[in-house]
C-alpha cells in the first residue's frame, strides 16, 4: 500500500540546509528565455535537481518577478543564480575553468542525451529560446549538443520540461556511478 508522504516525512532540507548541501556539478544557463514562467519553471527543476547554479542571460527576466515566483515555488529564493551580459565569454570563461558546455538543440552532430558519461561531468547545460533555440554564436561554443528524440510532428519540448528531462538524466548517469 502506497502512503503520500507530507511536511517533515519528506524530508526537505530549509533553505539554509539547501545552501550548505553538495550540489550535482551542473550549471543551467538560460539564454533569451521569453516566458517568465518557463524561467520559473526551470528554477524549480533545478533546485530540485540539485545543481549548483543557474546563469541567466539576454532578455531572460531574472528574479524577483511575480511570474517567475509563481512556478519556481520559492526555488527563486534558494537556488543560486546569476545574470551575465556577455553569454559567450561566460561560456568561453566556464570552458577555461573544465566545464563541458552541452547544448539543448535539435542540431547536426547532436548525440542523444542518454549517451552523457561520469567524465563528461562538470557540464553547463544551455538552453535557448523558445522559439528559435540556442543563437548560433553560443551554439559555436558548445562541446557537446544534447537531443531528445522526437517522434511527434511538434519536434520539439518546451524548453522547461526539456531541461528538466536532460537534468534529471544528468543526475542519474552522476549517481549511476557511484
Amino acid at each position: 500500500m502506497f502512503r503520500k508522504l507530507e511536511g517533515d516525512a519528506m524530508g526537505r532540507l530549509s533553505t539554509d540546509e539547501y545552501a550548505a548541501a553538495p550540489k550535482h556539478p551542473v550549471i543551467l544557463m538560460l539564454h533569451n528565455i521569453r516566458s517568465m514562467w518557463n524561467v520559473g519553471s526551470m528554477f524549480r527543476s533545478a533546485d530540485a535537481a540539485g545543481i549548483e547554479k543557474i546563469i541567466l542571460s539576454g532578455y531572460t527576466a531574472t528574479p524577483p518577478r511575480k511570474e517567475i515566483t509563481k512556478t519556481a515555488l520559492g526555488a527563486d529564493a534558494s537556488m543560486p543564480w546569476e545574470y551575465t551580459d556577455n553569454p559567450q565569454q561566460t561560456l568561453r570563461d566556464l570552458k577555461k575553468s573544465g566545464v563541458r558546455i552541452c547544448g539543448l538543440e535539435i542540431a547536426e552532430g547532436s548525440r542523444l542525451y542518454t549517451e552523457m558519461k561520469a567524465q563528461d561531468f562538470p557540464v553547463c547545460l544551455l538552453v535557448g529560446n523558445e522559439v528559435q533555440g540556442i543563437e548560433d554564436n553560443l551554439l559555436a561554443e558548445c562541446d557537446l549538443v544534447l537531443e531528445i528524440p522526437q517522434f511527434g510532428i511538434k519536434h520539439s519540448l518546451n524548453v522547461s520540461v526539456a531541461a528538466g528531462v536532460v537534468l534529471f538524466e544528468l543526475v542519474r548517469v552522476l549517481h549511476a556511478k557511484g
